[in-house]
């Protein structure tokens, strides 16, 4: 029987493996799931996986193994959510049954843009509340995507809107709050890099398909909210390391955060911008949504680090920035731009 070897690794290469599947069972049918669990054990907005078929599992590369993993079992859990223990990328959840495979489809380098999965699915999207990623993706390469959800149940109990938002990973492990731009701030030089003019009341936030993010976190997209850690409660430490936290260094001066428990990404920090986090927007509970229309000013005229996402998955990446643009409209009435850090946000530059 003819087949397809596929390889994956994470940004730190602690996780490296392939997979060999019969050309017949491709493309891989692949679900975006914007449940709450994976919100907040990816810190994206949603994960992207694909049922692998019965008895086919990865196959590690030495020096790789599962050894390298940390598995996130949580309360009625039925799969383990497997993750790198170095850098944290989720690789991917197991049954606790039948141990078949749920994959990452966002790992296999060395076959960006070979068409070995397609998206079907968009799953779980009410506990958005606002649609989330499929307002933003209804459609990949012409098609619409389907929108699956259960019968309801119990509603999630939500904080009441108010001047703090809560940020907490699925495990509680990490869990802070932010405030709104204070008085002082807005009135700060400071600001004029981190705060829209038009809204002082929010937070800068933009899309970002960059080929390392995808890699911390197991998601081919992420979407981070930009905040100064004096906005923050309690005080982050200047390492940026508290509760369950643990850190890896991407690139010199680069530091990505995530918990060591469940995994979800929470930080992202550059030495060239101290006092500033991006804060990844899936571990944070906006009553409104996850979209934070009361919290955030989105960038909505383009994605972040766009040639890479189009280097990975064209199709989706011309998708997803097609849609963010029609969202942008659809919401505030234009496609905005700007430069993140910028001093006017009429100044736009990668």
């Amino acid at each position: 029987m003819a087949s397809k070897t596929l390889t994956a690794a994470c940004l730190c290469k602690a996780v490296h493996y392939t997979l060999t599947l019969p050309t017949d069972q491709l493309p891989l049918k692949v679900h975006l799931c914007s449940c709450t669990v994976c919100r907040r054990t990816h810190g994206a907005p949603c994960s992207f996986h694909a049922p692998l078929p019965s008895g086919i599992a990865p196959e590690f590369i030495a020096p790789s193994s599962i050894d390298n993993l940390t598995a996130y079992v949580h309360p009625n859990a039925l799969s383990a959510r497997f993750f790198c223990t170095t850098c944290g990328c989720h690789i991917g959840d197991r049954d606790l049954d039948n141990k078949d495979w749920f994959i990452s489809t966002a790992l296999f380098d060395a076959n960006s843009n070979e068409g070995w999965y397609e998206i079907q699915s968009h799953a779980f999207t009410h506990s958005t509340r606002d649609g989330g990623i499929s307002s933003l993706l209804p459609m990949v390469n012409g098609r619409d995507i389907e929108i699956w959800n259960p019968d309801p149940e119990s509603k999630e109990s939500l904080p009441t809107e108010s001047n703090e938002l809560l940020a907490e990973c699925h495990c509680g492990g990490v869990s802070f709050t932010i405030s709104r731009p204070r008085k002082e701030y807005i009135n700060s030089p400071s600001s004029k890099k981190w705060i829209d003019p038009s809204d002082t009341s929010k937070w800068l936030a933009l899309v970002d398909v960059c080929s390392d993010c995808r890699l911390v976190t197991g998601s081919n997209v992420i979407m981070w909210m930009f905040v100064p850690t004096d906005h923050i409660t309690p005080r982050p430490p200047a390492d940026l390391l508290f509760g369950s936290l643990k850190a890896y260094e991407s690139s010199e001066g680069v530091w990505r955060t995530f918990c060591g428990t469940c995994g979800t990404t929470v930080f992202y920090s550059h030495k060239t911008r101290p006092g500033i986090v991006d804060v990844a927007t899936g571990i944070l509970h906006a009553p409104e949504g996850v979209m934070l229309n009361n919290w955030a000013v989105w960038r909505t005229a383009r994605v972040g680090f766009v040639e890479d996402g189009l280097q990975y998955d064209s199709r989706f990446t011309r998708g997803l920035e097609e849609g963010l643009r029609e969202w942008g409209v659809r919401m505030h009435g234009q496609s905005r731009d700007f430069a993140v850090g910028a001093e006017t946000h009429d100044d736009v530059d990668d």
